[in-house]
């Protein structure tokens, strides 16, 4: 039995904005130096919730999408600067812009949408490997116990099913281009 298609959308959206929840509380529970990628996190489940709406539902529009993720690939970009391991919000958010740059251009009439096969394929394998790992990564984390000197397990195994939340919903907004 599969879902209607519109019942699929909102049921992303939920999940997507669930994490941007999560992911803005961390920011203000976080020490300084993990708010900027909390904060990038946050940004990146409440896009992703709002690109996940059905169309015609709402008064944003791809151009303003874009804009937002355009500002979203400019803070990934500034988080670079702190080290290597921030790249995947530069993915995430370079995805985000890509898909508001292809709905866009569908929506003006400049082609079919879903934009180049290679772009689109990369980005594929990219979050499909991003949620094959997280998945076990998330299913080896150990069993409840503190970490020393860190938050407990349990917050970093939430955080974990977080960011695969959001990763499958990459995934799933990549798969209908």
């Amino acid at each position: 039995m599969s879902l209607p298609a519109s019942l699929s959308a909102w049921l992303l959206v939920l999940l997507c904005a669930v994490s941007g929840g999560y992911c803005l509380r961390r920011v203000r529970r976080s020490e300084r130096e993990a708010r900027g990628g909390a904060a990038g996190e946050a940004v990146m489940g409440f896009g992703m919730a709002v690109m996940a709406v059905p169309s015609g539902i709402g008064p944003w529009g791809p151009g303003i999408l874009l804009a937002v993720f355009g500002a979203a690939v400019l803070h990934a970009l500034w988080l670079l600067r702190s080290g290597v391991h921030h790249a995947h919000h530069l993915v995430g958010s370079l995805a985000m812009a890509y898909m508001s740059y292809t709905a866009l251009t569908a929506a003006g009439g400049h082609g079919h949408g879903g934009g180049p096969p290679l772009v689109t394929g990369a980005l594929l394998l990219y979050f499909a490997g991003y949620v094959l790992l997280g998945g076990a990564r998330l299913v080896t984390a150990g069993g409840g116990q503190p970490v020393a000197g860190g938050p407990p397990v349990v917050r970093a195994e939430l955080t974990r099913a977080c960011r695969l939340a959001m990763g499958m919903g990459m995934l799933a907004m990549l798969l209908s281009l």
